[in-house]
C-alpha cells in the first residue's frame, strides 16, 4: 500500500491554476479530440481569456470545467485541487471552517466546495452491487442524529436512519432510508447484494426473510449479549462487527470534526467516509481519480 501525495508533492505536480486547467483538459479530452461541432479530429488551443480551448478547424470552444465540480465558480482551480486533496489524506473528513482557514475563502464558499467534492466521491464510487457466491456480506443499520423524546422502533423519532452493507474484504455501501421496517430493509439488501452469498445481520426481524431470497442468512443476538459465534453451515464467523466499526468511525469522526450534521446531508457525509473506506487499501489512487474521473459532456 502507497502512502497518498504529501502537500510538498501535490504543489510540485499542480503549482497553479494554468496547470490544473491543463490537467483537465488532457484527462477528458486531449489534443486529436474530435470536435463536437465540426466533427474533424483537432487541435485545441488555449484561450487566455477564458477556462476553455478553441478548435484548429472552426473555432468552437471546449470548457474543460463544464460537468465537474468545478463548473461556474472563480474560486482557482488549484484551490479546487488542493481541498480534493486535503478530502484523500484525513480519515476523519475536513470541515468546512478548515476549508475556510486552509484555502483564504469565506465561509459559505468553502461550505459549497466541501458539498460539491462530497458528491463528487459519492458520482465516482458509484453504487455497483457487492458479494455473491462465496462472500461474507455484514448488514447492519444506525441512527444517526440529536435526543428527543419519542420512540421509532429502536431509537428517537428525530434520528436519521443509516443502513449498510459491507463486504468482508471488499466494498461498502451506505443508503439513507425513512425507517427500518422490512418493506425498507430487504429491498435495500436485495437491490445492493448479489444473491448466493452469506449474508450477516443482528436479530431485527425486517431481515427475518433474507434466507428465503436466495442468501444464506445468519443472524447475531445483541439483546441476548451475543456479537459472535462460528456457524459450521456457513463455514464462517458470524458477526456484525465490521460494520459497526465503520458507524462507531463516522459517528466519531461527525462529532470530532463536524460537532453536527443536518439531517438533510447524512447520507452525503456517509457516502465520503465510504468512498475512501472502499479504497483504504490504497489510498494513493484517490486523487488522481477523483481529479481525472468526470460524467461526459452529453452526460
Amino acid at each position: 500500500m502507497t502512502k497518498p501525495l504529501t502537500t510538498a508533492a501535490f504543489f510540485r505536480m499542480f503549482p497553479d491554476d494554468e496547470t490544473c486547467l491543463q490537467h483537465l483538459f488532457d484527462v477528458r479530452f486531449g489534443d486529436g479530440f474530435e470536435c463536437p461541432k465540426c466533427e474533424r479530429a483537432s487541435k485545441w488551443f488555449r484561450i487566455k481569456a477564458e477556462r476553455a480551448y478553441s478548435c484548429q478547424w472552426c473555432g468552437h470552444h471546449l470548457h474543460p470545467t463544464v460537468g465537474t465540480p468545478f463548473e461556474k465558480t472563480r474560486t482557482p482551480l488549484q484551490l479546487w485541487f488542493y481541498a480534493i486533496h486535503l478530502f484523500t489524506t484525513t480519515r476523519h473528513g475536513v470541515s468546512g471552517k478548515e476549508l475556510e482557514r486552509q484555502l483564504g475563502v469565506t465561509y459559505k464558499t468553502a461550505w459549497r466546495m466541501a458539498k460539491l467534492i462530497r458528491e463528487h466521491m459519492a458520482d465516482v464510487d458509484g453504487e455497483a452491487p457487492i458479494g455473491g457466491p462465496g462472500t461474507n456480506v455484514e448488514i447492519d443499520e444506525t441512527l444517526m442524529g440529536g435526543v428527543k423524546k419519542g420512540t421509532h422502533n429502536r431509537g428517537s423519532v428525530a434520528k436519521t436512519v443509516l443502513v449498510g452493507a459491507l463486504e468482508r474484504g471488499g466494498d461498502l455501501i451506505t443508503a439513507v432510508v425513512p425507517n427500518q421496517r422490512r418493506a425498507t430493509l430487504e429491498p435495500f439488501v436485495t437491490t445492493n447484494v448479489r444473491i448466493g452469498g452469506n449474508v450477516h445481520t443482528d436479530e431485527l426481524r425486517s431481515y427475518a426473510n433474507l434466507g428465503t431470497v436466495g442468501y444464506r442468512h445468519a443472524r447475531v443476538n445483541h439483546g441476548a449479549q451475543e456479537y459472535a459465534y462460528y456457524d459450521y453451515r456457513l463455514g464462517d464467523t458470524v458477526s456484525v462487527n465490521a460494520i459497526e466499526n465503520f458507524w462507531r468511525h463516522l459517528k466519531c469522526s461527525i462529532n470530532g470534526t463536524h460537532t453536527s450534521v443536518s439531517p438533510k446531508y447524512v447520507g452525503l457525509y456517509a457516502k465520503e467516509f465510504e468512498y475512501r473506506f472502499n479504497r483504504r487499501n490504497r489510498p494513493e489512487t484517490m486523487l488522481p481519480e477523483l481529479l481525472s474521473t468526470f460524467r461526459p459532456l452529453n452526460g
